[in-house]
């Protein structure tokens, strides 16, 4: 099975999987003689914050990426719309797929229990996914969109702490 995306997509993806598992293993290296490392009683609570925090993010994205795919084309690639959508969560925020990938790098560093990862290097990650949406996602999105995008960005911030957003972004996932 082929999937169709664009390459800006595919970079993104690389870069995740840099993230994700060179954090890991950066964090392993520095931290398998700290005691925390080996103490069962912190990898339990730790693992089962982070289930908790990945679950939330992939039902972010998955509810993001449902109310996403409304926006989408018959011809156009996976994660790609032709038209801007500003129905479901997406009249709350405009990244909540985004927002909720976010807490990946923190979901994931406590599942594995690394201190460096949980302390250090995911809230790294974290800011520079914020910093990569502010950035390059939103001058993609204005490109894409023009005046409608602007129009739009005025009136809908990039995410929302309001209760009835969160509530909506973290919702179990209906297919």
């Amino acid at each position: 099975m082929k999937i169709k995306t664009t390459p800006s997509v595919v970079i993104r993806i690389i870069l995740w999987l840099f993230m994700i598992i060179g954090g890991a293993l950066y964090a392993y290296i520095i931290d398998k003689n700290d005691f925390l490392f080996h103490s069962p009683l912190f990898h339990l609570l730790s693992a089962l914050i982070g289930l908790f925090i990945l679950r939330l993010a992939f039902r972010a994205a998955a509810n993001g990426g449902k109310e996403l795919a409304r926006g989408r084309g018959e011809d156009m690639p996976r994660l790609e719309t032709n038209r801007l959508v500003t129905t479901g969560i997406y009249k709350c925020m405009r990244h909540p797929m985004l927002f909720g990938l976010t807490l990946l790098p923190l979901g994931w560093a406590l599942l594995l229990g690394l201190p460096t990862f949980i302390t250090l290097i995911a809230p790294l990650e974290m800011l520079f996914i914020v910093f990569m949406v502010m950035v390059f996602e939103e001058m993609e999105v204005k490109r894409k969109f023009g005046n409608e995008y602007k129009v739009y960005a005025k009136k809908v911030p990039m995410v929302s702490f309001k209760r009835s957003c969160l509530r909506k972004l973290f919702r179990k996932f209906k297919r």
